[in-house]
């Protein structure tokens, strides 16, 4: 059974994202899960709202030398480096299998310039298997990963160029908290053609070792994840759904340091419409799923019919 073929119960979770029908507002977030494969034991797909693969670059990229993930309190460090097999790999080898998964998949790209994003997004956009294409334009730990993410100017020309080349799918754009106001470039990213936010990426981070006064991760810097950030990412989609999202009618998937039901409730009330999970499934691959059923429970404690009655209810007084 392909996405096209899955079956939606009327359980108040079915979330409408620009278009694209979920069974429930519940992720995976993009560098997490491999190519969709590698957690098929042990993650039912048949009850995840979207799968997001890991970055995807035109060409293979063998990513930063190790140590190249280093656990920190509260979070992971992480410079993987973009390693992936490459678009004709991803294709041949990897379009098969997603072809069949049972969810909504979205394919998250990085490049090195804006015509190597242009031209794979548009490659990737013929195959009707994939119903969105997810920006990364905010990877701290690549030499090159925040050149768009961080400048609005050329973000939002780089949206602009990409999404002139989407004739089928939807464009994400995932926005990077190392910004002084994330907020200009949110704004750019709409006004460039973006149809979904996701944020918040990584945040830039080092760890030391105190006995050889050297890095831990051989790339120095890596993208700190987890539940460190999640106050940070609560209070990033609180200021861009306030400011840009709300207004322009474009939904967020929001991320960073979810593991329960209750911070996933956190995140929408700030004003995301989906949830994307990500370390967390590194401690239980299950945790997607546990939070769509902590959710549906939430909804009949507080007598709420839809999960979309949560979106942005955050109250600032009274």
């Amino acid at each position: 059974m392909n996405a096209s073929e899955t079956t939606y119960n009327d359980t108040g979770l079915e979330t409408d994202l620009a278009g694209v029908r979920l069974c429930t507002p519940v992720l995976t977030a993009s560098g997490t899960c491999g190519y969709g494969p590698e957690y098929a034991d042990v993650l039912d797909y048949r009850r995840l709202g979207g799968f997001t693969t890991k970055s995807v670059t035109l060409r293979e990229r063998p990513g930063n030398e190790p140590q190249r993930i280093v656990e920190v309190h509260a979070g992971i460090l992480n410079a993987i480096g973009l390693a992936n097999v490459g678009l004709r790999r991803f294709i041949d080898e990897k379009i098969p299998f997603i072809r069949e998964m049972p969810t909504r998949v979205f394919v998250n790209v990085a490049g090195h310039s804006g015509e190597d994003y242009v031209e794979g997004a548009a490659e990737l956009d013929k195959h009707d298997c994939i119903v969105g294409i997810e920006l990364n334009v905010s990877c701290p730990n690549v030499s090159d990963g925040l050149m768009f993410g961080t400048d609005a100017k050329l973000l939002r020309q780089l949206v602009e160029a990409v999404r002139a080349v989407i004739k089928r799918g939807k464009l994400i754009v995932k926005l990077s908290p190392n910004v002084t106001d994330i907020t200009e470039t949110a704004r750019a990213a709409v006004d460039g053609g973006a149809q979904i936010l996701s944020l918040i990426n990584t945040y830039a981070g080092l760890s030391i070792d105190t006995e050889t006064w050297k890095p831990l991760l051989a790339n120095v810097t890596g993208g700190l994840s987890g539940p460190a950030i999640r106050p940070l990412a609560l209070y990033n989609i609180h200021r861009v759904y306030r400011e840009v999202a709300r207004d322009a009618d474009i939904p967020i998937i929001g991320m960073g340091g979810i593991q329960n039901a209750r911070h996933a409730v956190e995140f929408l009330l700030a004003g995301a419409s989906a949830i994307a999970i990500g370390t967390a499934l590194f401690v239980d691959p299950a945790t997607p799923i546990k939070i769509a059923d902590g959710l549906s429970a939430y909804l009949q404690q507080h007598g709420l019919r839809h999960v979309s009655e949560l979106t942005g209810g955050l109250k600032l007084s009274g």
